[in-house]
């Protein structure tokens, strides 16, 4: 979910700090070196590219929670092409009383990822809060483990962004990180979701918590902030709860996110996670068109992005998956510039991305009501590698070079096209049957592979 848009457009409007604390380069300047970036792998070592978009429900609770997310997303999303969906799980919903887990609300989450595996989907679960959770009118974190220290909260129903703001809120992160009793409460959390879907053959990983936030301290700038609250708070986090995950999962990935502000350009103050299988997970939003404004080419905000999202997953040798990303108006008239070059940029360096959001209708949703893509949208669904067993050499939307290993077959997913896709083979490798919409390589192991891709007569 976009949060902060706003609130960040004005409070880094009255930082110096932090108006200047990035750099943006110049839309010409070099791109970051990806090179040390690892890639993510499966079970076989075969290098994963993950494509497609958050699901969710935010409005139902109860016997109604998640009613919203039907076998259609899934269906829907594997016919363009996608492999991926992040999806929003409410932390109030499963314990909505302190011990007292949902056994019903555990049955609908198995259901929605029976549905990701049918259709050949992967699953990452997001602990997902908005203003912290239903104490400030949202959901995330249950009343029950929020403690504000009688902080005042004011409501902004115009700018519900600016909440993250509110004393009361940011009191209830800080009670959030410090309390042992909240502390262990969070990792029993996660034992019992990991412990319920850690052999779901859906689920490829955690997302622990959902654009964490934090205090502000008097004079301190947001950049300042944020990189003290990840340093902090956020690191002894993610470690507690990768404990937890670990203690009955040893197999799918742990996610971990900065705070939002990693928008702006700002490396994250993030330390290291002691963990054998960690995703920086970070979220790709500019304020400025989060509040309406179009994309801005000269801004260099794309590269100042990259460079600042890269720093982290090249010092300690993590994958990235971008978590979130898309902007609320798609149709303005830079914004096709804007998925051509954010998507150029995505694809160099992240093992894959999750738009917000597969849903159908206005706003942020990748389709309308008939289903048809949204304006600028149509641009998400491209084809790519999802497995290449082996190394990759080099990789493009229209060609990949690997060495082949012993991990089994290479899958490319060809989305609907007119024109159909023509796929030619270099090297010791040949094309196998497969469905339609997909692409299946084996190789000669140790041998030099180069697989095309182009618009022509279907296979």
């Amino acid at each position: 979910m976009r949060t902060l848009a706003l609130a960040l457009s004005a409070l880094l409007a009255l930082a110096p700090s932090a108006a200047s604390a990035p750099t943006a380069p110049s839309a010409v300047s070099a791109h970051a070196d990806t090179s040390e970036i690892p890639r993510l792998t499966d079970g076989r070592g075969r290098v994963l590219t993950l494509r497609g978009w958050n699901v969710e429900d935010k409005t139902h609770r109860g016997e109604a929670a998640l009613s919203a997310i039907t076998e259609k997303h899934f269906r829907d999303m594997r016919a363009q092409g996608f492999n991926f969906a992040r999806l929003l799980v409410f932390w109030d919903d499963l314990e909505p009383k302190r011990g007292r887990y949902s056994e019903s609300y555990l049955r609908k989450i198995e259901r929605i990822l029976d549905w990701a595996h049918k259709h050949r989907m992967y699953v990452l679960i997001d602990a997902h809060q908005d203003v912290f959770g239903p104490a400030f009118g949202h959901r995330g974190i249950p009343e029950w483990a929020t403690r504000t220290d009688g902080l005042p909260f004011t409501p902004h129903p115009d700018d519900w962004f600016a909440e993250y703001f509110e004393p009361a809120v940011q009191r209830a992160f800080t009670h959030l990180y410090e309390d042992g009793d909240l502390r262990r409460a969070q990792a029993r959390m996660w034992r019992v979701l990991a412990g319920r879907f850690a052999h779901h053959p859906a689920v490829i990983g955690y997302d622990l918590i959902n654009e964490p936030m934090g205090e502000l301290r008097e004079g301190e700038d947001l950049p300042t902030a944020a990189r003290r609250i990840e340093r902090d708070h956020l690191t002894p986090l993610y470690n507690r709860l990768a404990d937890a995950v670990r203690s009955v999962d040893g197999d799918n990935w742990v996610f971990v996110e900065p705070t939002p502000i990693v928008g702006e350009g700002v490396p994250t103050g993030l330390g290291r996670i002691e963990d054998h299988k960690v995703v920086y997970a970070p979220h790709f939003y500019n304020t400025a068109m989060e509040a309406g404004a179009d994309y801005d080419p000269s801004a260099g905000w794309i590269e100042s992005y990259e460079a600042a999202v890269t720093a982290y997953p090249k010092e300690y040798r993590v994958p990235v998956v971008v978590g979130e990303w898309g902007p609320l108006n798609n149709s303005l008239p830079n914004m096709g510039r804007f998925y051509r070059e954010a998507l150029t940029s995505l694809n160099r360096y992240s093992s894959g991305w999750a738009g917000y959001v597969w849903c159908y209708g206005g706003g942020y949703c990748a389709v309308d009501g008939s289903g048809a893509w949204r304006t600028n949208k149509e641009q998400t669904a491209a084809p790519y590698a999802e497995a290449v067993a082996g190394r990759v050499v080099e990789q493009s939307p229209s060609r990949l070079t690997y060495v082949a290993g012993r991990g089994g077959a290479t899958e490319l997913s060809l989305p609907p096209s007119p024109s159909g896709w023509r796929v030619a083979v270099e090297g010791r490798a040949w094309l196998v049957p497969s469905p339609a919409g997909r692409a299946v390589v084996r190789a000669v192991p140790g041998a030099t592979v180069t697989v095309s891709v182009s618009p022509g007569a279907t296979r």
